[in-house]
């Protein structure tokens, strides 16, 4: 992705072209090294729990509606590809559609991240649905140390989807704020890109050690 990657500055003529790096765009990698860190840390509260209170891991996920985990997992999922949709329009520096709704490959930035917004916003309500569930089962956030570890690791991640849909309504605002849709804006809705790709990928990880590992 040249539009982010790097900047070109042209000096005299035979003069040699520097190619700098959007600070954005390495800034924006450099938070998310400290977030794997983050994240780390939390995914070593669960491998220590196994090993340390097997019989306690065993009984609580039992309770855990699998499938119904493995639907909103794929949504999350799905919802990296319809964003990555949205930056190859912004890419092309085209904000809006150019033909009607339904005609999804005239589709703009805005139509492929409300879709993302959409998907993201589903993903949290199935989180919450699934707390009621644990819930009304027993399992809370002080019921026990699984309790615990399951309540923390989810919910720091499902706060890092909620702060990615308010990312997204600031672009698609962004987007039709501006007069001109041009390169700063472009950069903007990648570097958010980043950030949903990363909690996809976070997700993916802890849905196979919270819900496949046993």
């Amino acid at each position: 992705m040249g539009l982010v990657t790097s900047t070109s500055i042209t000096h005299a003529p035979g003069a040699p072209v520097v190619n700098r790096p959007n600070v954005v765009a390495i800034g924006t990698i450099v938070w998310l090294g400290s977030e794997v860190m983050f994240f780390a840390g939390l995914f070593a509260i669960y491998f220590t729990l196994r090993g340390t209170s097997p019989e306690l891991w065993a009984a609580e996920t039992a309770v855990l509606n699998v499938p119904f985990a493995l639907t909103i997992t794929i949504i999350l999922v799905l919802s990296s590809v319809t964003a990555q949709f949205g930056v190859f329009a912004a890419e092309r520096m085209q904000p809006r559609r150019t033909g009607t709704l339904l005609q999804i490959g005239k589709w703009g930035m805005v139509e492929w991240f409300f879709l993302t917004y959409i998907m993201g916003a589903l993903f949290v309500t199935g989180q919450v649905f699934e707390y009621a569930t644990l819930v009304s089962e027993h399992i809370g956030l002080q019921s026990n140390s699984y309790g615990s570890a399951f309540y923390i690791t989810t919910g720091f991640h499902g706060l890092h989807v909620i702060g990615g849909l308010i990312a997204f309504l600031f672009i698609i605002g962004r987007a039709y704020a501006v007069k001109h849709f041009g390169h700063k804006e472009a950069t903007s809705a990648i570097v958010v890109s980043y950030y949903w790709h990363f909690v996809d990928v976070v997700w993916i990880g802890l849905f196979l050690v919270i819900y496949v590992l046993k």
